[in-house]
Order: structure tokens, then sequence, then C-alpha cells
């Protein structure tokens, strides 16, 4: 059974330095889609505790919004591509929803608290690439775990999760909070058959500078294996369309001699 690193940041003193913390993850898991744009990661399937099993299958990810990524095994083989990263939509398409109208998160402004997170997020198009299962893509925009918006202060039952505990600790060299949390009757995974949370305790880890949740893990003894693990290796690179593409866009190199074949 896997287990989580017991190496913690000393907690602050005090009800209400909790209750910012509690503020603060929630917030934080409101984040994701205004904190980056691309990202370069390893994902694992299951939890583990400081570091991954080096013999745990993986897949390496590169994932540019709004919606193009490229996966690879561990050997480099490519198991996907997006290859529709530029598709234009017709006219039939653009006026049949009122979804078809909504813009990217990053281009319409959410409402920040002091700290320069997202209290609430305004509508948008919202949706993460996936791969395999929901969890994947849930982990990316972790926002199941808070909701778009704080619940009113007469109603807290509504929070998606009961938090526990919310501790400061590095995650693969990098500052997250973890937090033990457990869902609550209003909880609504994005995808309900590979939740991040299941029913009971968990604990989940966000990643502090990007929102990205980069662990979770069941902490109920009949499910001690369902989780995930993140490795974040690095954020806002560059991404040219090849790495997108199933066939390289490069022009020819006119360099190069090109034979043609002249027949008598």
């Amino acid at each position: 059974m896997s287990t989580w690193d017991t190496r913690r940041r000393p907690d602050p003193e005090g009800s209400a330095a909790a209750a910012d913390l509690s503020t603060m993850f929630r917030n934080l898991c409101r984040s994701s889609p205004w904190k980056w744009q691309s990202l370069r990661f390893e994902y694992w399937d299951e939890p583990f505790s400081d570091v991954p099993d080096p013999s745990a299958p993986l897949v390496r990810a590169w994932l540019r919004r709004p919606g193009a990524l490229r996966l690879e095994t561990a050997d480099r083989l490519v198991l996907h591509s997006t290859t529709g990263i530029n598709d234009s939509k017709d006219g039939l398409y653009v006026s049949a929803t009122r979804k078809s109208w909504l813009l990217p998160p990053h281009l319409v402004a959410p409402v920040y608290d002091d700290g320069g997170l997202v209290r609430r997020r305004p509508e948008a198009a919202y949706g993460e690439p996936g791969f395999g299962n929901g969890r994947f893509s849930a982990a990316l925009d972790p926002v199941e775990l808070a909701g778009n918006a704080p619940v009113p202060i007469e109603f807290p039952g509504t929070n998606a999760v009961e938090i526990d505990t919310v501790r400061r600790l590095d995650h693969n060299g990098r500052p997250a909070l973890e937090a033990t949390v457990t869902p609550t009757a209003s909880y609504r995974p994005a995808d309900p058959a590979a939740p991040l949370c299941l029913p009971g305790s968990n604990r989940v880890r966000i990643d502090v500078e990007t929102g990205v949740c980069v662990a979770s893990q069941s902490l109920e003894t009949a499910t001690p294996d369902y989780g995930h693990w993140i490795r974040i290796l690095a954020v806002d690179e560059y991404m040219l369309d090849d790495l997108f593409v199933a066939e390289s866009m490069n022009l020819t190199d006119v360099r190069r001699h090109i034979a043609w074949d002249i027949r008598a």
C-alpha cells in the first residue's frame, strides 16, 4: 500500500490561520486556467509516497492550451498527438448552441482574492484534454474540489468537499498545499467514473504555481491504491505546432537539392 511523505513544513497556529489556508486551498483549486498556458509533465495513474516507483508505467505529456496535447511512453513511443489544433468551425456550428460562443478562460476575467487566486470563476469554455480516464483532465483543473465560487456562509455544508487539515509541503521540489478532504453530497466530479476523490477520506496536493492537482490518494482501507501522481517538468515553455501534429508542417528546405525525374 502506498504511503505519503511524512516530512511537513510547520503548520500555522490558530484557527484563523487554518481557515485562511482552507480558503487558499479552495481558491487555488479554481485558479489553474489563469496560471499557465503550457505544461510539460509526467503522469502516473496511481499514488506514491515521496517519489514514484521507477518500474511504474508513466506517460510524458506536453500540453498547450486550449487543447493541444502530446503523449509519449517512457520509451518515447507516441501514444497520442492532437491534429486539429487549428481547425475552424463553420457557420452552422457557431450558431448552433450558446456554448459555442463561450471564450477560453484566459480571455475572461475572474474575481481574484487579495493573494491573486481565483475566488469566483466566470462562465467560459472550460475543459482540458484527456487520456485514459477523466482524472487526467480533472487533475489539470481541479475545480471540482472547490466549485466555481464560495458557498453562502449560511450553508457551509454545500462545499464540494469538507477540509480536515491543510499543510504546506514540497512536491518534487515545488511548493504545494496538501489537504485531507472528504467529498460531500454536493461533490460533482468532472467525470463521475474517475473522480479526484472517492467517498471517505482522501489526500490531495495542489501545486502552488500552477493550481494543478499533482497527487491524490484515497485513505480508505478498501481503496488505498486509488489516486494519481504528476511530476511537473516545465511551465509555460514555448511549444511549436509541430509538436502536436502527425505530420511536420515545416516548409521545404530550399537549400537542399530537389531531384526531378525528367523523361523523354
